[in-house]
């Protein structure tokens, strides 16, 4: 039904270009249903008939099957589609390369029928392109070629004005492969980057050697942390990611993978909108999985995110030192964490969050984070696990501990016999080890001499 609706329409459409074109002096003449043109347009060559139209070669054809037979060499889609060159097809189809695909689509068009057997040993036919064909017949085989390129299903379709030849290739003529040529070494010509004045050492007044490059896919030279944008708790001046321009993985598919995964996992909706909507942290991960860096994502579930209130997230900044803290610049997956601290008991990782680390350890068969009340087990193991990004549930938001800082404190007592106020320093209590060592010193009778013992 398609094939007849689409033949319909094609006899249309010549019906028109001929109406158009009858005041000029050629002679020009009805297109019925059993034309070659309309077989070639219905037929299984569909990349060689949408060529054709592009090139606007339809009347032309129409004007020499009035006149001739005709002979077309048919290259398979498979030969338009895959084995042609992709720079060569973009070449073809740009719109002022026209008269470039018009001289290789005439060139497969011989204005004369030639059908399998009728041929000779070899002989040579004149194209619409005015260029010559060479065409062989291999006496042995029985094998038929044209310019060496294999004829594989001779006769495949023939009509009253003309047959069709199925080819292996394209043929390209020697013109249309100049023009190719030269237009990809001017090509090549402009888009030379200008450089800059080789840089000299001014100490001994040497050319500067750099390093040789790295090779696609090496681990990043530089710490995340010098790969990072500036942020809470960070350097203020962010350095430049390894490899430059040239990325070799793709950072912003993997985290948009791993983001729709928390959410068809289920129960890990308020992590992701705070990746994506609340904070900008997304693309701060896409950029450094895409410099070669590797990160673990220690995600807390939407029972534990609705614990937190609203002062903990209003400050500016707080949700995004909240996530750092929940991100490892390492490589672990569950089997990795766990045998970790079964074998060393606890284990410090380092988080995006400086200086903080986040400490583990096993705990009724599972691995715990953080201590204390602000804690969270490994709850979803392995919810996302890529080789560059692994994503592990956890029932809890965790909090780095506040570091305790030795002061003295300095207390006032109001009131005095002289009527002035009076400090009294209180000292915080020395240590096991301090206290050992002046029991010692002590027992010499030398523990006088240090200030800390008296």
């Amino acid at each position: 039904m398609d094939c007849s609706i689409s033949t319909v329409l094609l006899l249309s459409f010549l019906t028109i270009l001929s109406s158009s074109s009858s005041s000029s002096s050629l002679p020009t003449s009805q297109i019925n249903s059993n034309s070659v043109l309309v077989a070639l347009l219905d037929s299984h060559y569909t990349e060689l008939a949408e060529l054709i139209e592009k090139a606007m070669l339809l009347q032309t054809l129409e004007n020499t099957v009035a006149n001739h037979n005709i002979t077309i060499f048919a290259p398979n889609n498979e030969a338009l589609e895959r084995n042609l060159d992709s720079d060569f097809k973009q070449f073809l189809l740009e719109p002022g390369n026209i008269h470039s695909l018009q001289t290789l689509l005439l060139f497969h068009v011989i204005p004369t029928r030639i059908e399998s057997g009728s041929t000779r040993h070899q002989h040579q036919h004149k194209t619409l392109s005015d260029h010559h064909l060479h065409l062989e017949t291999n006496i042995t085989t029985g094998e038929w070629t044209v310019n060496q390129a294999k004829v594989t299903h001779p006769n495949i379709l023939t009509r009253p004005d003309g047959v069709i030849h199925g080819i292996q290739r394209l043929l390209i003529p020697r013109s249309v492969e100049d023009d190719f040529n030269n237009r990809r070494s001017l090509r090549s010509i402009t888009a030379v980057k200008p450089e800059g004045a080789p840089d000299v050492d001014i100490r001994n007044h040497r050319l500067k050697k750099y390093p040789p490059p790295e090779k696609p896919g090496s681990p990043p030279v530089l710490p995340i942390y010098d790969a990072m944008s500036p942020g809470p708790s960070l350097a203020p001046a962010p350095a430049p990611g390894p490899g430059g321009p040239h990325h070799h993985f793709n950072g912003e598919a993997q985290v948009k993978d791993f983001i729709k995964t928390l959410l068809h996992y289920g129960g890990y909706n308020e992590m992701a909108d705070i990746l994506v909507n609340l904070t900008s942290l997304a693309t701060e991960m896409s950029r450094l999985v895409s410099e070669g860096y590797v990160l673990t994502v220690l995600a807390p579930n939407d029972e534990a995110m609705a614990k937190l209130t609203t002062e903990q997230l209003s400050e500016p900044g707080s949700p995004e030192e909240i996530m750092y803290y929940h991100i490892i610049p390492e490589y672990q997956t569950e089997e990795s964490m766990y045998n970790a601290v079964r074998r060393f008991g606890k284990v410090r990782y380092d988080t995006l969050r400086l200086p903080h680390k986040v400490v583990a350890e096993e705990a009724d068969g599972s691995v715990k984070f953080g201590n204390g009340d602000v804690s969270g087990y490994l709850f979803d193991p392995d919810i996302y696990t890529d080789g560059r990004i692994s994503v592990q549930g956890i029932d809890g938001v965790l909090f780095p501990m506040e570091e305790e800082k030795e002061e003295v404190v300095e207390q006032v007592k109001p009131v005095s016999k002289m009527g002035q106020t009076a400090k009294v320093v209180v000292k915080h209590r020395r240590g096991k080890l301090l206290e050992t060592a002046c029991w010692m010193l002590g027992t010499f009778r030398n523990h006088s001499r240090f200030a800390s013992c008296q």
